[in-house]
């Protein structure tokens, strides 16, 4: 432990963030990182616990708490404090493939679990993860090492989002032959489309892809696996399949008005104003968009965030977030105690540029859409909202958010983004390869395992386990990726 008193004589700093009024004026990333002097600081704050939380990735009451991917947070952090950035970056990449992406987009549940955090400020983990991995780009450590020998097995991996691209980096380095099919026009599935650029530029993405090229990793875009008749040549023509194909199928909003033109999925939403910025720097006007419009968002989660965000840099004219459940705590409740993930109220980078902008929070709680109101040409003009209330459901036992009668609120709306969540796989790609699904269309595999139905089929990431985060994604990668490889060679070194 490099700075036992590190804790005590340092307080918590984080990168700076650019004021909300300035940064809305462009997608960038709006953080400007610290120096290596005050990083370094950042490090010493580690207490290097004899139990550290931080890595566990253990599940508690239904959560995760600590680092999915058990990353080896105190020994890097160490590193940090002593300048050996090297050494730290080797620590780090020994865990995790893409310390780039996770930094930038991670909630950082090993923060949540940090000692330090139990009576004061958690280490800056997710800050010293990105100082680490953007001093090994720049001084030539991260750059491309690819296998000094080849098995000759042949790996077809369909879907390019963080588990994908974690099985073919794990894969490729053990030797085999992998090919990448995306069914968009760029690599990065959900990094690519899903996050706002101003989470995650997109030039971070093609770093690190022109790296696992230069390593052998193939990547074959605008292939839509599924929609025509190349499942079968895959399944012939390679030693193995992975499904990495993300949970694709967004949650819909039933309710009276729901064909009117201006309501749109999230991801869809999202997706038209990120590919409309690399083409075109949002100049040639086909992405959908929210300037001078009311905007309604259902879903209080990340990307509905995202959303608020994006909106806020069109130029909407009032922007809305609507929240099915109620708030949740400012702080821990005493039946949510340290060491589990804290359900605590998050005011996100969205939230704060709404609040700047338009002078208030934009969440409304307990909250959602009972009826859409169009014009006479079928436009989205109004919206009707209605408050929610907890009732416990005789038939289930469970509780249910259900609709208060006489709290109807009529609203003016010309564009509804619907950010309900995942359903699960797309059927199109289940049926294509023959493989059993759950009732939540998730992929059925045994407990702890990724091969399907099908021999010589496997699955991972949100495709298995229905929607979740981009480092449980990787983990699933890595954790398949092993798979493949005994079931390949009959062993893993992996």
């Amino acid at each position: 432990m490099g700075k036992p008193t590190g804790f005590l004589e340092y307080d918590r700093r984080e990168a700076e963030a650019i004021a909300p009024l300035e940064r809305i004026k462009n997608f960038n990333e709006f953080h400007i990182p610290l120096s290596e002097e005050e990083q370094r600081k950042q490090g010493a704050r580690c207490m290097e616990c004899g139990v550290p939380f931080c890595q566990a990735g253990m599940n508690i009451k239904g959560m995760t708490s600590g680092c999915p991917l058990n990353n080896l947070i105190p020994e890097w952090n160490d590193l940090v404090y002593h300048g050996n950035w090297e050494q730290a970056y080797l620590r780090l990449h020994k865990t995790s493939n893409f310390p780039e992406f996770t930094c930038r987009v991670c909630p950082a549940l090993c923060e949540k679990a940090c000692t330090c955090g139990l009576n004061g400020d958690p280490v800056s983990t997710k800050e010293n993860e990105m100082a680490i991995i953007e001093y090994a780009y720049a001084n030539g450590l991260a750059g491309p090492k690819p296998p000094i020998t080849r098995t000759g097995k042949k790996i077809a991996v369909i879907g390019s989002g963080p588990a994908g691209l974690a099985v073919a980096d794990q894969l490729n380095s053990r030797g085999h032959h992998v090919t990448v099919f995306e069914r968009n026009d760029r690599v990065g599935g959900l990094l690519r489309y899903g996050i706002p650029n101003m989470k995650l530029e997109k030039h971070i993405i093609d770093r690190k892809i022109r790296v696992m090229e230069a390593e052998g990793v193939t990547f074959q875009v605008n292939e839509n696996v599924g929609a025509d008749a190349k499942s079968k040549k895959l399944l012939e023509g390679y030693d193995a399949v992975v499904l990495a194909c993300g949970a694709s199928q967004p949650r819909d909003i039933s309710a009276p008005g729901r064909d009117a033109k201006g309501i749109y999925f999230a991801v869809d939403f999202l997706t038209s104003t990120t590919k409309s910025l690399l083409d075109h720097d949002l100049k040639e006007g086909t992405f959908i968009s929210a300037k001078d419009k009311d905007v309604i968002v259902i879903g209080g989660g990340d990307t509905g965030n995202d959303c608020v965000g994006t909106c806020i840099r069109h130029g909407c004219k009032s922007i809305t977030q609507l929240e099915m459940m109620p708030k949740a705590p400012d702080h821990r409740a005493e039946t949510n105690p340290w060491p589990q993930c804290p359900l605590v109220c998050k005011t996100d980078y969205g939230q704060e540029e709404a609040i700047a902008v338009f002078g208030h929070d934009p969440r409304i709680y307990t909250t959602t859409v009972k009826e859409f109101i169009k014009d006479k040409q079928g436009n989205l003009e109004k919206v009707v909202l209605v408050s929610l209330e907890s009732k416990l459901d005789e038939k289930t036992g469970r509780r249910m958010m259900v609709p208060v009668e006489g709290t109807e609120k009529e609203v003016p709306c010309q564009l509804v983004l619907i950010a309900a969540g995942f359903l699960g796989s797309e059927k199109y790609v289940t049926d294509a390869f023959g493989v059993e699904v759950d009732g939540r269309t998730n992929v059925s595999t045994k407990d702890g395992k990724f091969m399907t139905s099908q021999p010589g089929v496997f699955v991972a990431g949100d495709m298995h386990t229905g929607q979740s985060l981009v480092v449980k994604a990787i983990r699933q990668g890595r954790d398949c990726a092993r798979e493949v490889d005994e079931y390949l060679m009959g062993y893993s070194n992996l």
